[in-house]
Formats: C-alpha cells, sequence, structure tokens
C-alpha cells in the first residue's frame, strides 16, 4: 500500500508494508522522495499519516539533508530549489549569487523599511561563513549572497531581522517583538533555514 505527501513542497511517496511477525512500527527514508514504512497487519493507512504528521519535522529535516548530501558538481542550490549549473551558464557560483541577490534584495529591503519605517543608510554584500546580516552602528546593513541558495522567505527574515536592528541594537524581547510584527512565523522560518545549514 503506498500514498503521497507533501513535504518542503515536494511529492513524496510513502510505501506502507504490513507484516505479519513485526512488534514495533519502523519508519524510514529510503531517498528524499520515498519514504517506507513497515509495521504489524493491523497498522492502517490511516496510522500512517498520523505517524507521518508527529514526525514531519524529523522527516522534513532528514530529507532537506538527502538532497543537500545528493547535490551533484554540476548542480547548485537557488531559492531553495537544486538547478543545473548548465542551464545557467554558471562558471563562477559565488559571482551569480552576488548579481542575483542585487536583483531581488534591494526592492525587498525598500518594500519592509517603508512597512517598518526603519530605514538603512546603506546596503552591501559579502560572502560570510557565519553571518547571513548584519547591522553597524551608523545602520548600514550587510548580507550574505549565499541568501541566494534558501527559500525567499529566509531572506525576507533576514530583512526584517537587520532592519530591526536600526531601532534595537540588541536581541531584547521589543527587538523580537518588531519582529514577530513583520515576520510573525519567524520561529518557523527558523527551523527551515536550520533544516538547510
Amino acid at each position: 500500500m503506498s500514498f503521497q505527501i507533501e513535504i518542503n513542497k515536494t511529492i513524496v511517496t510513502v510505501k506502507l508494508e504490513n507484516k505479519k511477525n513485526i512488534k514495533h512500527c519502523y519508519l524510514r527514508i529510503l531517498n528524499s522522495d520515498l519514504i517506507q514504512i513497515r509495521a504489524n497487519k493491523y497498522f492502517t493507512i490511516f496510522d500512517a499519516k498520523e505517524l507521518i504528521n508527529r514526525k514531519k519535522d524529523w522527516i522534513e529535516a532528514s530529507i532537506l539533508k538527502m538532497r543537500k548530501k545528493s547535490i551533484n558538481d554540476d548542480e547548485f542550490l537557488f531559492l531553495g530549489e537544486v538547478k543545473k549549473l548548465e542551464e545557467y551558464q554558471i562558471k563562477n557560483i559565488d559571482i551569480f549569487y552576488k548579481n542575483e541577490i542585487k536583483k531581488i534584495l534591494p526592492s525587498k529591503v525598500e518594500e519592509y523599511s517603508k512597512k517598518m519605517n526603519l530605514f538603512p543608510t546603506s546596503i552591501s554584500y559579502r560572502k560570510n561563513k557565519r553571518t547571513w546580516g548584519s547591522c553597524n552602528h551608523k545602520n548600514g546593513l550587510n548580507f550574505n549572497i549565499l541568501l541566494m541558495k534558501f527559500p525567499i522567505e529566509i531572506m525576507e527574515y533576514v530583512i526584517v531581522h537587520e532592519l530591526a536592528h536600526i531601532k534595537h541594537k540588541n536581541h531584547s524581547r521589543d527587538f523580537w517583538s518588531l519582529v514577530a510584527i513583520y515576520c510573525p512565523n519567524y520561529k518557523e522560518v527558523e527551523k527551515l533555514f536550520k533544516r538547510f545549514l
């Protein structure tokens, strides 16, 4: 028996195998689009869907890790999806990410600046290992070009986060309250972000 579910905007097949002598239930991710559940003969598709719902965070994280590991030398991540380098005629991925972020991010910063009534003095871009965004004492914002690897909601969250630092140069309760107004699901976005890292 098998059925399909949606995980991280991708359809994944779940294969349920009922066995007579199995006492426990076993859930395995065989690959990024196939999950196997082995259980006793009384374990139904309804039970399987319930199990997947309970384990959803773990399943999403595991599938993302698998996809990251399965990226070949001729592929790259672009806005959360695996793309072929040759399709985009990329010779230097860092230059590509820098050019692309300059097309998308400034209008997003402008959009959220107007909403939040907080305006940066400058916007710059770098490739950083640990920092995804920063706000300096002059209210200049810096963004990591590698944000182009992830879904757009992650970039939007980082923008809101750094704009909030124009008003609050810390991570106080007031800071997080401000972030929550313009990115109410920021905790879910942070979880999504961690799954990509």
